[in-house]
């Protein structure tokens, strides 16, 4: 039997965007893999919509040991709720293991500011007009494209991507 894979979504503990947390988890669920959540509050995470999502891990806590890749989602709540040391923190111990890690709508901002996207090709919101400041000052090659991969990263724009950043995300694993 092949090696289960296993990844973590990120969510803001208030204020997700609840279809690029679902869509994506479904599909990889479909596609057998297990899909577990962090924010950075135990609670049960509060979407944009009202609804919710169980949280298996704070963020400082999640296995890198164990996980095959980590993904943070998007929403209102994402740079108030996830731009911490916690969370650069476990990016940085992802990138040194060789870890999958994704980001979708604002959150590809928290991947910049870790130093993750350094000298990579990366896409992300950008309604407010600052995304193409943000990379250029993190060294980051912004396309405009809904769904970019460099290597073993992937970025997405929004919930209109959702679907293709999700099947990102199972190429990237192999399945």
């Amino acid at each position: 039997m092949a090696h289960e894979k296993k990844v973590v979504f990120i969510v803001a503990n208030e204020g997700y965007q609840p279809i690029e947390y679902n869509l994506p988890k479904k599909l990889l669920e479909q596609a057998g893999i297990t899909v577990l959540t962090a924010s950075n509050r135990l609670a049960p995470a509060i979407a944009k919509d009202g609804s919710t999502a169980a949280v298996d891990y704070l963020i400082k806590d999640i296995p890198t040991d164990t996980i095959n890749g980590l993904f943070i989602v998007g929403g209102p709540g994402t740079m108030e709720n996830l731009n911490t040391p916690d969370l650069h923190h476990i990016l940085k111990k992802a990138l040194t293991k060789k870890i999958n890690i994704g980001a979708i709508c604002i959150a590809p901002r928290i991947l910049a500011e870790a130093g993750a996207l350094t000298n990579k090709q990366a896409t992300g919101w950008d309604e407010d007009n600052e995304l193409t400041g943000i990379f250029k000052k993190y060294n980051v090659h912004y396309k405009q494209q809904d769904v970019v991969r460099d290597e073993n990263i992937v970025t997405a724009t929004g919930p209109e991507a959702a679907r293709e950043y999700g099947q990102q995300i199972i190429s990237m694993l192999g399945q």
